[in-house]
């Protein structure tokens, strides 16, 4: 049977008053308000942006959604987990000032917003899976904890992944540090001399000082790599890659299995919202602005989270003219839609509603 999958077109240059009642009346559509409960905890799952970066989903535009769900119950959240990386977003302290500044306040939103995860990302409780690459994920507490979880993901592409949206945003976005070092952990760049300007600009962004200089060339110490990603995007010449032979296969299968954990955890208490609204080239987890590689098109939802990435995907290759997203990081994006089928997640075959 055909996951429903619900449409509105948008733009970001419409009235924010707008855009709020039409997250509003998709989240509607999705029936989970139905399922809430007096005493149910609600998170909300969604990434304060980076410093810099201003393509995250305004707090604003949530309004209305918010007010939907306190009217079933007043324990409702905003939250994210911390980051693999060292920055603005590390522990709790300095995300939460993060996303202050980026408008996330309790007395806007009017319900609080914490860090899933704990100060500094070790608050986590395991979910057995048994899947091919991830017996056991590590994900953050306060979401194995609540009772509902709505997902709220910006599309955009992905260095590692080649798109970020629902599954990602679960897998990668509600795991602890440990659970995202397990999914990086067999990520392995390396330095092509040759391309190399000796800039140092990769060495300023490597939270774990895994490169150094060497014959006048940057040089990665794999015994001290994480695997995040940093230096991939912030180098300027193309001159740090991946092993394509398997590096980002393993990544989107292992976040997809973590994706698996999180969903099974609800048993059908889950809903995804995705804003295809300033699509760039790079994830929200950039500290610059990102190069846009598609037009607004619209917010869509699903209970079903292979179904809304799929359904976003389509809609802008379709809208694109061509496949912008490979065009852009040159990575099969569909791994993470296969495998997610394969393992139960959900269903490419999707029935789109168009909603006015």
């Amino acid at each position: 049977m055909s996951s429903k999958v619900y449409f509105i077109p948008a733009s970001k240059e419409e009235n924010d008053n707008i855009l709020a009642k039409k997250t509003e009346k998709l989240f509607l559509k999705l029936g989970l308000d139905r399922k809430i409960e007096s005493d149910y905890f609600v998170a909300l799952k969604i990434h304060f942006g980076e410093k810099g970066n201003d393509g995250y989903i305004k707090p604003v535009w949530l309004l209305n959604l918010i007010n939907q769900i306190k009217k079933k119950t007043s324990r409702v959240f905003m939250t994210d987990s911390n980051t693999l990386y060292i920055g603005s977003r590390s522990n709790s302290v300095d995300h939460l000032h993060l996303a202050m500044a980026h408008g996330f306040i309790q007395s806007v939103l009017g319900i609080p917003i914490l860090i899933a995860d704990g100060l500094i990302g070790r608050d986590e409780d395991e979910i057995p899976v048994n899947l091919p690459r991830i017996k056991s994920a590590k994900i953050a507490s306060a979401f194995v904890n609540s009772d509902i979880l709505v997902c709220l993901s910006h599309f955009t592409g992905h260095i590692l992944t080649g798109f970020g949206s629902a599954i990602k945003n679960l897998g990668m976005g509600c795991a602890s540090r440990a659970g995202k070092l397990e999914q990086h952990s067999n990520v392995n760049p390396w330095v092509n001399p040759k391309l190399c300007k000796n800039c140092s600009i990769c060495l300023d962004y490597c939270p774990a000082e895994a490169l150094v200089q060497k014959d006048d060339k940057a040089f990665i110490l794999e015994e001290k790599c994480i695997g995040c990603g940093e230096c991939l995007v912030v180098c300027n010449v193309g001159a740090i890659k991946l092993r394509w032979d398997g590096d980002n296969i393993r990544v989107q299968e292992k976040m997809t299995e973590y994706a698996y954990s999180v969903w099974s955890k609800f048993k059908g208490k889950i809903g995804f919202i995705t804003f295809l609204l300033k699509i760039t080239k790079d994830c929200d987890c950039m500290s610059q602005e990102g190069v846009m590689i598609a037009n607004d098109i619209g917010i869509i939802g699903s209970l079903d989270p292979v179904a809304v990435d799929k359904a976003s995907i389509d809609l802008v290759i379709e809208r694109s003219g061509k496949d912008v997203l490979r065009d852009a990081n040159d990575v099969d994006w569909s791994v993470q839609l296969r495998h997610g089928e394969k393992i139960g997640l959900g269903s490419m075959d999707y029935e789109l509603i168009e909603i006015t």
